[in-house]
């Protein structure tokens, strides 16, 4: 695409909330962004859910509020399907002026455990399933949206219903083709269990691009719903009484002759698919924050709910909070089944694949695998209950030491006790209001 024959463009970063960051820019800075033509400040990427800057960040007055560099990413300059008229996106990176990675960009922070698991020559590949919902956000609190064919408002839970697929139809014909258009590879849409829930996966393949298209395929879906005249969001729970939105990630790792590492041929797996596991299951409680980042998050991680709160792991069970699916040993890989809908991408990516490698690293063995229904086994270790709690312990984790940078982690904090704080302040029936489509 040649951004140059474009009148403006856009170009963004993703924030600790996941959220695009970034400037609309003149048509001519096209063959200048390699060479650091934008600019922006480093507390951009690290504000709250409504963009307010952190009180008492070293991202602001202790540092001048300097700026960063913004550089593109491999992925280059890509169409914006719910945008009408001629223009792009090109997602972006943060910088220091000497060429080092700012630690409060996500993205880097992902980039920076695929490298270790390079330099054992190894290769990640990662998929996401990703649950939505489609709703009217027009009255005074969220509620589901109009059937475009029979024009009534839909009630029901329609779980693998092609009468509802069938309905919204235009919209995930639009869906498609702006995943086609920006190259993401959408795969199999389901109406799912909630009132008017939809999940669709997006195909394996290298886990940065994996994250890449999670953090593109969440803007595309809630834009193109705009466009269809209701709303989208992947809040956790939408809806107290309905099901709440997840996103699970499998993964595998490929060594430097394209075998599956997890593969022993058979259907228990490898010593290091077990190592990985146990490493996943230590952090676990750690980086609650990162599965559920929100305070909306805490109302999925309920027992009995298809949201995993105990940190346990098995074979071919979708109770567990790690699976280990059946099928071909070629493709054995590991599920993690606990992050909502509303997660960072990058961030949710790195503190698992950091974790796995740490299991990997320090030689873990996990606990035997669960057999029956997980929220019947009382002892399992807990996530932790509220948004509260999972950032105090969040921000002392050791095993999130070990995946992510130290000022990440206290910016992070920063930003979530600024939250709670803010949400406290507010009427808690227009929580949902801020939730909507930034997360």
């Amino acid at each position: 695409m040649d951004l140059s024959q474009l009148q403006t463009f856009r170009i963004a970063a993703c924030d600790l909330n996941g959220q695009m960051r970034g400037k609309r820019v003149p048509g001519a800075y096209g063959p200048k962004l390699d060479r650091g033509a934008v600019r922006m400040p480093f507390s951009a990427l690290n504000v709250d859910l409504w963009g307010a800057d952190i009180a008492g960040s070293p991202l602001l007055f202790d540092s001048g509020d300097a700026d960063g560099v913004l550089r593109p990413t491999d992925r280059g300059a890509m169409p914006v399907p719910w945008i009408d008229g001629a223009t792009a996106l090109v997602p972006m990176e943060m910088f220091h002026d000497d060429g080092r990675p700012f630690a409060g960009d996500p993205r880097h922070a992902l980039a920076s455990v695929l490298d270790r698991y390079a330099a054992r020559g190894w290769r990640v590949v990662a998929a996401t399933e990703l649950e939505f919902t489609l709703l009217d956000a027009g009255g005074e609190a969220p509620r589901p949206p109009v059937n475009p064919l029979t024009r009534r408002r839909l009630i029901n839970e329609a779980v693998l219903s092609m009468a509802e697929m069938d309905a919204f139809d235009a919209y995930f014909t639009d869906l498609y083709r702006g995943c086609e258009a920006m190259g993401i590879p959408a795969q199999t849409a389901i109406s799912e269990s909630g009132v008017g829930q939809f999940e669709i996966n997006l195909d394996h393949q290298d886990a940065m691009r994996c994250a890449d298209d999670t953090w593109l395929f969440k803007g595309l879906v809630r834009g193109l719903a705009r466009k269809h005249g209701f709303a989208a969001t992947f809040m956790a729970k939408p809806y107290s009484q309905d099901a709440g939105n997840g996103m699970h990630v499998h993964f595998s790792v490929v060594d430097a002759e394209g075998r599956n590492v997890f593969n022993d041929g058979g259907p228990r797996g490898t010593d290091l698919l077990r190592q990985a596991v146990a490493g996943c299951l230590a952090a676990m409680p750690g980086s609650t924050l990162i599965f559920a980042p929100h305070g909306n998050s805490y109302e999925r991680l309920v027992p009995e709910a298809h949201a995993p709160t105990g940190a346990c792991w098995a074979y071919e069970n979708r109770t567990a909070a790690i699976r280990v699916p059946g099928g071909a040993p070629a493709a054995r890989r590991i599920e993690h089944r606990v992050a909502g809908g509303d997660i960072n991408p990058y961030l949710m990516l790195a503190s698992v694949l950091g974790a796995a490698l740490i299991g990997i690293e320090d030689g873990l063995t996990p606990p035997d695998p669960i057999t029956g229904n997980a929220y019947e086994i009382a002892d399992l270790p807990q996530l932790h209950p509220d948004l509260a709690a999972a950032v105090e312990a969040f921000a002392t984790d050791p095993m999130l030491a070990r995946i992510l940078p130290a000022a990440l982690v206290s910016n992070m904090a920063l930003t979530k006790r600024q939250e709670i704080a803010r949400f406290a302040a507010r009427d808690p029936d227009t929580h949902w209001l801020s939730y909507l489509e930034a997360v």
